[in-house]
């Protein structure tokens, strides 16, 4: 199934290489499944390929109850349809009425132990077209980080790979995606921030198809070498019940996020996408607690009084 969804071709866009792409994203889906598998020791993922009736498919890989991973999701998609649904064309009316392709791998990781951090990722490309029409077309993705019980080393290490991935594409791509990612994993119902960031970009096509490629790719490619050696750090971190409950509290800031605000979780679901794969970045176990309030000075404290701050975290010492 895979490799028969539809090509589109157009005298417009003769240097925008479909299969390029989608042979990255199932190699970036392959690559970040294996490293997770090596890091878990116990668990396999699961693989299921579905199709979707309005045209596509994707290949969905989920691991359940591992020895690191409580549970992780790493999916590819490729869809197209007649027109796209109403997040993709909210903020840019242009696009309402034309053909659309997506194609892209995202993640999402809840690991066992509060010490280790939740993590996401997502890249993906976009093309839509319309008769008598240039074609638009964009890249789009980045990742973030959201601890429970936070560590300087770690937030440092996080943002500097970050910014190494931007670093060949110029000196003001970190800076930009940084403070684009703040501001979009932002609760603003809680006046908080999801976690400490990372990197965020959409609607990325000003640099040129190659160029703007390559940047996603290296933005994918990042991803495993910045959260892999701190899930090496944390996996064994010893925890108390206390600690448990206060992660299975803050998850639920995870789902109120995707829920109300991720505009992936929205596109997917408007757009007739499997439902499975897109609610598998919900973590297994959560809960909430009425009017909660850390103690005073406590490890849970330190979370909001200094994690989820703003802060300069590649240029800390």
């Amino acid at each position: 199934m895979l490799n028969t969804l539809n090509t589109i071709t157009s005298p417009f866009m003769s240097n925008v290489d479909f299969e390029a792409v989608k042979n990255y994203l199932l190699q970036l889906q392959d690559s970040i499944c294996e490293k997770l598998e090596a890091t878990d020791s116990q668990e396999k993922f699961i693989t299921d390929s579905w199709e979707r009736a309005e045209g596509g498919g994707g290949r969905s890989r989920v691991m359940r109850n591992g020895n690191v991973f409580e549970q992780a999701g790493v999916n590819f998609s490729h869809v197209h349809g007649k027109n796209l649904p109403p997040s993709a064309t909210a903020s840019r009316p242009e696009l309402a009425g034309r053909s659309f392709q997506a194609l892209g791998v995202s993640l999402v990781i809840h690991p066992n132990n509060p010490y280790a951090p939740t993590s996401h990722a997502n890249v993906r490309f976009f093309f839509a077209e319309a008769e008598g029409k240039d074609p638009i077309w964009w890249f789009g993705g980045g990742f973030d980080l959201t601890p429970y019980y936070g560590n300087d080393e770690d937030c440092i290490a996080w943002h500097q790979t970050a910014r190494a991935a931007c670093e060949p594409f110029g000196e003001e791509v970190y800076p930009k995606y940084k403070k684009w990612c703040d501001d979009y994993f932002y609760l603003k119902h809680r006046n908080e921030p999801r976690g400490i960031g990372g990197l965020f970009f959409d609607d990325l096509n000003e640099w040129g198809f190659d160029q703007s490629f390559a940047f996603m790719q290296s933005v994918g490619d990042a991803f495993s070498e910045a959260y892999i050696p701190i899930i090496e750090r944390r996996k064994n971190t010893p925890f108390s019940d206390t600690q448990r409950q206060f992660q299975l509290y803050r998850r639920g800031r995870y789902v109120e996020f995707n829920l109300v605000f991720d505009r992936g979780t929205l596109f997917g679901l408007q757009s007739g996408g499997r439902t499975e794969s897109i609610l598998m970045s919900l973590p297994p176990l959560v809960r909430w607690e009425y009017n909660y309030s850390p103690d005073k000075d406590s490890e849970e404290q330190k979370l909001y009084d200094h994690y989820l701050q703003p802060h300069d975290w590649a240029n800390m010492a």
